[in-house]
């Protein structure tokens, strides 16, 4: 069995613990400072929210316009039986219903255009400070009665340990392609906890990524409890419902999860994760082997800004 790579450097150890002991994160929320944090669409009072909560919720990023597309793409590459033998398809743990589907970008010339957006990227830029480039995009599908839950966890810690993501210098957004509703499974975030890095108990066993996707009875990964029941009850907990069309932009650190879905009204979202490009992946700080490049892009091909788009 190859073994998992710990490194002198690493300031956010992880999976290589007893015992989870809570630290505060060595590196800015916001990276972008002075002048720079004006310079892009969001105000300086959002600016301010999201170092604050380690979030920002929108009410219409995308118009039912777009919205109409992506559902019709989302149900393309559901049916799609190459795509599904592709790895990039994950089923429900205990059903035959999609869970997710990765690398949606690079297999829909819609989700293209929705992930280069500057309605998005240009938010990426201006909090993380610097040019940005797509890590992971995904829809997770969430099927009505069907969708499973998951659990409270960190991306920054599975980044970080399995894609060799050396800071917390990247954000997602969720994006609402259908009502996303309280009864439903939406997305829940502590707020503030984006400033606690939380060290997962549990060694990373090679190809680790094909059973942590389904997110059952994991060895290595989820948030500890104790740590999770402390930082709810000193921040309390933001439950995000809202239109199809709506979204939440979040910091990668921030502790998050979702309840099952056992309603008749499905919650299907587009998860688009942007890291900076000074922020490369390295060799994982704690896996035997870094994960596919669906899961964790390793081109760091910048996402073209405005003024560098080809004019049509």
């Amino acid at each position: 069995m190859t073994e998992s790579v710990e490194c002198a450097d690493d300031l956010y150890p992880t999976r290589s613990v007893t015992t989870s002991v809570p630290f505060r994160r060595h590196h800015p929320v916001v990276w972008s400072d002075g002048g720079d944090a004006a310079r892009g669409p969001l105000s300086a009072d959002e600016v301010a929210a999201y170092d604050r909560d380690g979030f920002l919720a929108f009410d219409a990023l995308l118009d039912p316009a777009e919205v109409d597309e992506c559902r019709q793409e989302m149900r393309r590459m559901a049916a799609d039986t190459a795509l599904r033998s592709s790895g990039r398809v994950v089923a429900e743990p205990d059903s035959d219903e999609i869970r997710s589907v990765f690398e949606v970008h690079r297999h829909s010339a819609v989700f293209e255009r929705v992930v280069h957006s500057g309605r998005l990227a240009d938010r990426a830029r201006q909090i993380l400070g610097s040019d940005v480039y797509l890590h992971q995009s995904r829809i997770n599908y969430k099927a009505a009665f069907d969708g499973s839950k998951f659990g409270w966890h960190s991306d920054f810690e599975t980044w970080h340990s399995e894609d060799g993501m050396p800071a917390p210098r990247a954000l997602s957004f969720s994006v609402a392609l259908t009502d996303n509703l309280p009864f439903n499974g939406p997305l829940m975030i502590i707020p503030g906890s984006q400033r606690t890095f939380v060290p997962s108990v549990g060694r990373t066993p090679p190809g680790y990524h094909k059973l942590s996707l389904l997110g059952k009875n994991l060895p290595a990964g989820p948030a500890d409890r104790t740590a999770v029941a402390a930082l709810a009850e000193r921040h309390g907990i933001r439950q995000f419902t809202g239109a199809a069309g709506s979204a939440v932009m979040f910091d990668c650190n921030c502790l998050h999860a979702s309840g099952g879905n056992v309603s008749p009204f499905p919650r299907t979202n587009l998860f688009v994760v942007y890291n900076s490009v000074d922020n490369r992946l390295t060799r994982p700080y704690a896996a035997p082997e870094a994960r596919p490049g669906y899961l964790a892009d390793r081109t760091f091909t910048p996402v073209p800004r405005a003024e560098d788009r080809p004019s049509r």
